[in-house]
């Protein structure tokens, strides 16, 4: 990645990143900036690290052409299917690396916060594997709306606490975990599950995740004889999920990015999840970058159907993309979602999480060639929104029949 658009040695992508941390936090954050360059590029890392991907989380994973939408939309489009990694989603891509850094830091205690619950589960499952304990906070919202994950991480060992301040979703999980962060620095490792919070946060998850896009270029050689599509597709809410699919084509000009957030109600209500149409510069979780908030600087409350992409923020090197406008993104209100998650359902088969539904909307909104080579992430499996795609289904037009 060219130096325009990788962080710098402060941690910075552009104006927007760094490192706003409370003074007890201070020695956490640094030891982890000095710690995290030579750990993953370790050949002793690597080697362990893909060896989990191939035998544990069952990674490459497929590049698949949908025939059905490729005629509906008028391209050639490819799907990701990080729906098909163990645990259903691409957060496990992160958390086996991260997990890693915190045995060689000789961490003994791994929180996270989770949203949609699938970093949860993600975390939990690494953490049973290694035989770390594992807690982790989720808002009272997200617990009641996601209630299967939540009892997945109970099962694999985690101790699961409900967040009840703000709107307990996944901004005040967040603020839970960095707050317990700050009573345990010694012996707890947090592992962040989106490209958001202090530096080096933002560059570990990227990297974790880049192996979606350096798959994608063999892939992609082997199905149409060249290692670039002409556009990518991804969901975005804190980010990590687009910053893998478009890690290794950040500097392709021939690539063109399009990142789908929610939209919620619309850009235009109070009940949105939009960052990037809505937000301005500030700080949250420790990192400048774009945040919906008040004119006196309060996080606003961010609202959408997807627990996942229910965020005030941004990742920064998501809003440095989008401020130099290598990236376009596109705002998704909820039914627009509903109706192409029941869109993907029944023309190729596959149920997406409510956040990949999201990108899958993203296609009405561009016009395409014939010839248009597009890929798409499939970010996550839609088993832990059944019930919302169900109580929703009026949303969803013709694909809301039964």
């Amino acid at each position: 990645m060219s130096n325009n658009y990788k962080v710098d040695k402060d941690g910075f992508f552009g104006q927007f990143g760094g490192a706003y941390v409370p003074e007890i936090l201070h020695k956490c954050v640094t030891d982890l900036q000095e710690a995290y360059l030579p750990i993953i590029e370790s050949k002793e890392f690597q080697d362990e690290y893909h060896q989990l991907l191939k035998d544990y989380v069952g990674r490459p994973s497929p590049l698949y052409y949908a025939k059905r939408m490729s005629e509906k939309y008028g391209c050639q489009l490819y799907l990701k299917r990080e729906d098909l990694n163990h645990t259903g989603a691409h957060k496990i891509n992160n958390t086996i690396g991260q997990i890693l850094m915190a045995k060689k830091m000789g961490k003994t205690r791994i929180i996270a916060e989770t949203g949609a619950g699938q970093h949860g589960v993600a975390t939990a499952t690494v953490c049973a594997l290694m035989n770390m304990k594992c807690e982790i906070f989720m808002g009272k919202t997200d617990v009641e709306r996601q209630h299967t994950n939540v009892e997945r991480m109970r099962m694999l060992g985690a101790e699961v606490h409900p967040v009840t301040t703000g709107n307990m979703t996944l901004s005040d999980a967040c603020s839970e975990a960095i707050r317990d962060w700050c009573c345990h620095p010694q012996d707890t490792f947090y592992i962040v599950g989106s490209t958001m919070g202090p530096h080096p946060y933002p560059d570990i998850v990227a990297k974790m995740q880049s192996v979606i896009s350096k798959e994608l270029k063999w892939q992609l050689n082997e199905k149409i004889g060249r290692d670039y599509p002409d556009y990518l597709i991804a969901c975005v809410g804190g980010g990590s999920n687009a910053a893998g699919t478009i890690y290794h084509y950040i500097d392709d000009e021939r690539v063109r990015i399009f990142l789908a957030e929610a939209g919620g109600h619309g850009i235009d209500t109070d009940y949105t999840a939009a960052t990037m149409h809505c937000g301005t510069e500030g700080i949250i979780h420790g990192a400048r970058t774009l945040v919906m908030q008040t004119d006196d600087g309060q996080i606003k409350e961010a609202f959408t159907i997807s627990a996942g992409l229910d965020y005030p923020g941004i990742g920064p090197m998501h809003a440095d993309l989008a401020k130099k406008g290598r990236t376009k993104v596109l705002a998704i209100n909820d039914d627009e979602a509903i109706y192409a998650g029941y869109e993907l359902t029944r023309m190729e088969g596959i149920i997406p999480a409510i956040e990949s539904a999201h990108a899958v909307a993203a296609l009405k909104k561009i016009s395409f060639k014939p010839d248009d080579v597009v890929v798409l992430t499939v970010s996550g499996r839609g088993d832990k929104d059944v019930q919302t795609y169900l109580s929703h289904k009026d949303m969803a037009g013709e694909y809301g029949d039964f």
